[in-house]
């Protein structure tokens, strides 16, 4: 009867959460609900402003599709989030947690070279200006922006499908909010070094390749910069993408923590840090490219008195 338990798939998943005590679930509550409204209203806004005519530039045109993408993504995690602090029952079926993971990859990787095709935006407008209107024509912009998606997607796929042929059985309590895919290959009673392999290899190059596209942007712009002569020339320059490093710093920081280490060191206490890129840094993109720049605060100015 035992031999038979240990090799039954499981039908379900036991999403333990960030907290087991019933009285932090009310509080937690209050407080994902709380960040999960501003995250929707913030990036509404950023998308609503967007329609302003002085606004239809490339760097906007990107930061838009980031606000929607972001919007997406945080509804591919919270809402299952709250429900479960509220519910004795926290599980998710198996084809809903693979449903969850592919579009948490999806949108995380898609929000990653959004954020890779803004700074070369930005190494275009800073290096090379006089070809700027060339180089980032709208038409180039929408194939940046179709090859972000597409990547992504592709990529979440391979990984599902990967996961789909394993197989998980005796115990189905994941150590996490959400599905994601390292506690999930520690509860495989399967091998799974094939899922390893490919998470250290094309994982790892999906991974990296648009952070170092952005680190070869801004080493680019840096380099420009100094040689400009006049201080007002570096300041105006490092003005417009202070805010664009700061949403970089955040996002790629909290990734790097969590997925450039071993299965094996994988804790409990990663999934906090997840927060921070899944939850977090959704509902401060908007504040942070608001607060520093003055097109969007003039836009937010139009975009109220039109509501007055």
């Amino acid at each position: 009867m035992e031999r038979v338990n240990q090799t039954t798939s499981v039908s379900e998943f036991i999403l333990l959460g960030l907290s087991s005590w019933p009285e932090d679930q009310k509080p937690l509550f209050v407080l994902f609900l709380t960040m999960y409204l501003i995250t929707i209203t913030g990036n509404l806004i950023i998308l609503a402003i967007h329609s302003d005519p002085q606004l239809q530039t490339p760097m906007y045109f990107f930061l838009s599709f980031l606000s929607f993408t972001d919007i997406c993504f945080t509804t591919t995690i919270v809402p299952k989030m709250l429900r479960n602090f509220l519910s004795e029952k926290k599980t998710i079926s198996y084809a809903g947690c693979l449903t969850q993971m592919y579009f948490f990859y999806a949108l995380g990787n898609t929000d990653s070279y959004i954020l890779a095709a803004m700074a070369f935006d930005r190494y275009v407008a800073i290096c090379d200006p006089f070809h700027y209107v060339t180089t980032m024509s709208h038409h180039y912009c929408v194939l940046l922006l179709i090859f972000s998606c597409s990547i992504s997607h592709l990529h979440s796929l391979l990984h599902i499908l990967l996961l789909n042929l394993l197989t998980f059985c005796d115990s189905n309590a994941i150590h996490h909010f959400l599905c994601d895919i390292n506690p999930l290959l520690k509860l495989s009673c399967t091998s799974t070094f094939v899922n390893e392999i490919v998470i250290k290899t094309e994982g790892l190059v999906i991974l990296v390749t648009p952070f170092l596209c952005i680190s070869f942007s801004y080493i680019q712009i840096l380099i420009t910069v100094i040689k400009i002569p006049s201080a007002a020339g570096k300041h105006k320059a490092f003005s417009t993408c202070g805010s664009h490093l700061t949403v970089v710093t955040l996002f790629y920081g909290s990734i790097f923590y969590v997925y450039l280490q071993p299965l094996s060191s994988y804790t409990v206490g990663d999934q906090v840090v997840t927060i921070v890129y899944t939850v977090l840094s959704s509902m401060l993109n908007p504040f942070i490219y608001s607060l520093r720049n003055k097109d969007l605060k003039r836009g937010l100015k139009k975009l109220m008195s039109r509501r007055q």
